[in-house]
Formats: structure tokens, C-alpha cells, sequence
């Protein structure tokens, strides 16, 4: 029997789960989503952003192989005037703690971004601080290891206050609200991942807006 593969990709707010079971709020609360999908990779509970929801095991492999290399670009804001020292170390490597032993990050890329930046407010939102600033910077990373962000910026002095997965190669989540979900055709996802092997040509804009359970604009 031929599978029916639906994609849909889904901003994930602050305080949910990535799975489907489980007694605290999870995806379910954002979409009826089919019984045969699960997310691609993961996002934690304290992490927002794109989050990818398949029933395409392919497409699960060569997102999650090391080998692909995928660029997965996450806007952080951090405690702190971000300085070029600590961008500079961002981008040649830091030493992090991996299960239990030193792993030095790959190289990446970082840049500062100037705020107000187009992301939905959170709920609840960061804790303010008078008396320190914060700053947002851009990390692009080909590599993946648990709660990798946190820790880099942690290792250069600027703890992360708020961690938003933006985009993945070519696909992101312009425009999204926090808790939308959007379903996309396989030839359009597949080209904006940089999937090669993606059949035919296809529109980069496309993509049907599905509006979650709740107020579209927040969860």
C-alpha cells in the first residue's frame, strides 16, 4: 500500500513538548494531526521555533545524518552586550560537555542582530533585568548535540535567555505566529531543505496555513 506523506512545519512555543504522548502539553495542543507523523529531530521544552512534522522517513534521515550537513540558523538571545571575542569563539569552536565528555563545536557562523526582531512574544515572556543588558545574535550550525546552543554561548560568558530555531537551510519561519502550523507539498519542501534529490520544479512560496486548537497568534 502507497503512504500518503504530509509534511507540515509547525512553530513550536516555549513550554511544549516535541512528541505526541506524554501528561504535560504537548503538539497535539497546536493540530489534529495524522496518527502516522512525528517530529523530525526535536526542540526542548524551554526552545521555540521550526519544528518539522512527517511521516517521510527519508526525509528524517537526511536531516538527522551527520553527513548531510544540513545549516540550521537559531536567533539567541543572551545575557549581555554580545562582543566580537565571543563571536569570534563561537565561530572557531568552543569546548562544551557532550555525555559526559569534551567536545569541541564545529565551526559555525555568528553575527549580532539588531533588535526589535519579527519573533512572536513569548509566554511567559524573560525575566527583565534593569541593571543588564541583552543582546540577539545569529548561530548557524551543521551540527546538532543536546542542548549544543545553551551550552556554547554559556562557554563565552553570555548565558542564553531565549532560543529560537529560525530556519533550516532555506526553509523558515518568517511570518509564523507562535503555535502555527503550516502544511507544505513534498517537491516545495524538499527544494527550500536543499534536498537534491527533490522531484520537480516547484514553488518556493508555497505552503497552506493551518491555524492551531487555539488563538493563532499565540500559545
Amino acid at each position: 500500500m502507497r503512504v500518503s506523506f504530509k509534511y507540515f512545519v509547525v512553530y513550536k512555543p516555549y513550554g511544549i513538548l516535541s512528541q505526541f504522548s506524554g501528561e504535560e502539553e504537548t503538539l497535539k495542543s497546536l493540530w489534529d494531526f495524522p496518527e502516522d507523523v512525528y517530529p523530525v529531530g526535536r526542540l526542548d521544552k524551554d526552545s521555540e521555533g521550526l519544528l518539522l512534522i512527517t511521516n517521510d522517513k527519508s526525509l528524517n534521515h537526511r536531516l538527522l545524518d551527520p553527513k548531510y550537513r544540513h545549516e540550521r540558523i537559531y536567533w539567541v538571545q543572551v545575557e549581555g552586550e554580545v562582543d566580537k571575542k565571543a563571536l569570534n569563539a563561537l565561530e572557531n569552536g568552543v569546548s562544551i560537555r557532550v555525555g559526559g565528555k569534551d567536545h569541541l563545536t564545529q565551526p559555525a557562523k555568528a553575527t549580532r542582530l539588531p533588535g526589535p526582531l519579527p519573533v512572536p512574544e513569548r509566554y511567559p515572556s524573560i525575566r527583565f533585568r534593569k541593571n543588564i543588558p541583552d543582546s540577539w545574535l545569529a548561530l548557524t550550525l551543521r551540527e546538532g548535540k543536546n542542548r549544543q546552543v545553551r551550552k556554547m554561548t554559556a562557554s563565552v560568558g553570555f548565558p542564553t535567555l531565549r532560543l529560537i530555531r529560525w530556519a533550516i537551510e532555506g526553509l523558515n519561519i518568517s511570518g509564523f505566529a507562535s503555535g502555527e502550523v503550516r502544511e507544505f507539498d513534498r517537491e516545495t519542501l524538499y527544494r527550500l531543505l536543499n534536498i537534491r534529490d527533490a522531484p520537480g520544479a516547484v514553488d518556493r512560496h508555497g505552503g497552506t496555513k493551518k491555524p492551531g486548537k487555539k488563538n493563532k497568534k499565540s500559545v
